[in-house]
């Protein structure tokens, strides 16, 4: 049976107990600077998302705001028509003006809200690093 020597002082880099507190200090540094990174390019992933879903909602809004916007001219035109036909013409426009300031309105609100929902805080990162914290201040626990 082959027994297995000892390493020579200063031929390898010293493991477990034999590390220096200088040598401790430099790796645990160079941990948190890494994962100190890793939580910057997460929380860059995450704005960037967001920022993407907002993006595209936005984008949608306007598209379907011009074709609802053709639709509604010519429909709100033949109502006007329409309306003439039965009272004088200023007020059959002045009552088509009313009906969609109303609707305005509500759409206003919806869209308000649904605005609100969208998150500008990267809410994973926060969570990690509020766990990071926790563990730099009780790296035993």
């Amino acid at each position: 049976m082959a027994s297995i020597s000892p390493m020579p002082p200063g031929s390898a880099e010293p493991q477990g107990q034999d590390r220096s507190m200088g040598q401790l200090v430099s790796v645990v540094t160079a941990d948190l600077q890494t994962l100190l990174r890793q939580e910057v390019e997460l929380a860059k992933t995450e704005i960037k998302e967001e920022a993407t879903k907002a993006g595209k909602a936005a984008g949608m809004f306007g598209g379907a705001g011009f074709a609802g916007y053709m639709v509604l001219l010519f429909l709100s035109l033949a109502a006007v028509l329409g309306l003439a036909n039965v009272m004088d013409g200023g007020w059959a426009a002045l009552i088509v003006t009313a009906v969609w300031a109303v609707v305005a309105a509500v759409l206003y609100q919806k869209g308000r809200q649904r605005m609100s929902t969208v998150s500008p805080k990267p809410e994973r990162t926060v969570e990690t690093m509020k766990e990071n914290a926790e563990w730099a201040r009780h790296p035993t626990k």
